[in-house]
């Protein structure tokens, strides 16, 4: 069975030649025009990935993110202006995994969501990671704090496998080439981004963390209490 993509675009040509080049490679896909088409389809349907333009008329790209993180994890790629800075922080903050600049290759489109697809594969085939009360499930792609369930997006939840897997501190430039699965990994303070939205998930208080904590001048660190 082929993944299902909703491609999100106010812009016919773009949101038409993204549909081609992902059904051209095997995909299930369907097009919306507006945020508030994008949350009913989301909604009302099952999504393996959702490409989403950041300038949408009405309800914008970041507020669909964050009204959709509110109750999925379904893997969401931005698209952003190539020189909009402020645009690919914000949507990370409001929990998108990874994003595009425009203009951009189809190729490298297509690329960005068959590696979303293989990550979140690889997670779900694996076993269960725990580093002292947080418990990392592989298969069912779930976290739990202190035996409490929480929410996080398939890139939190494959940021924490990462800082999981060994007993040290990672880099930004270790994070952000885990997460895009390439040695070109553009702002490596997209890192922050996404540390910033998993520490208030799995902290009691975010501004003091005990379990993620920050190295200066290294990185981060996943601890055991």
């Amino acid at each position: 069975m082929s993944a299902r993509i909703l491609v999100v675009d106010d812009e016919a040509a773009i949101r038409e030649t993204i549909g081609y080049a992902l059904r051209s490679e095997g995909f299930d896909v369907e097009e919306r025009e507006t945020g508030e088409e994008a949350l009913a389809a989301i909604g009302a349907n099952a999504w393996d990935v959702v490409v989403l333009d950041v300038m949408l008329p009405g309800v914008s790209g970041i507020e669909v993110c964050r009204r959709v993180r509110a109750k999925s994890d379904v893997p969401i790629l931005m698209l952003t202006a190539r020189d909009a800075e402020v645009d690919r922080v914000v949507g990370l903050e409001a929990g998108a995994d990874d994003y595009v600049g425009k203009p951009f290759s189809m190729a490298e489109l297509v690329s960005r969501v068959r590696a979303i697809l293989r990550r979140r594969e690889l997670d779900r085939s694996a076993t269960v990671r725990r580093v002292g009360d947080v418990e990392l499930d592989m298969r069912r792609h779930t976290v739990r704090v202190a035996g409490e369930p929480v929410r996080v997006t398939s890139t939190e939840f494959r940021l924490l496998t990462l800082l999981a897997s060994e007993d040290r501190p990672f880099s930004r430039r270790e994070i952000m080439r885990h997460l895009w699965e390439s040695s070109h990994v553009g702002d490596e303070r997209a890192a922050d981004a996404h540390i910033a939205n998993i520490r208030p998930k799995i902290e009691e208080d975010p501004a003091a963390p005990r379990r993620l904590v920050t190295v200066r001048g290294v990185g981060y660190h996943l601890l055991a209490m």
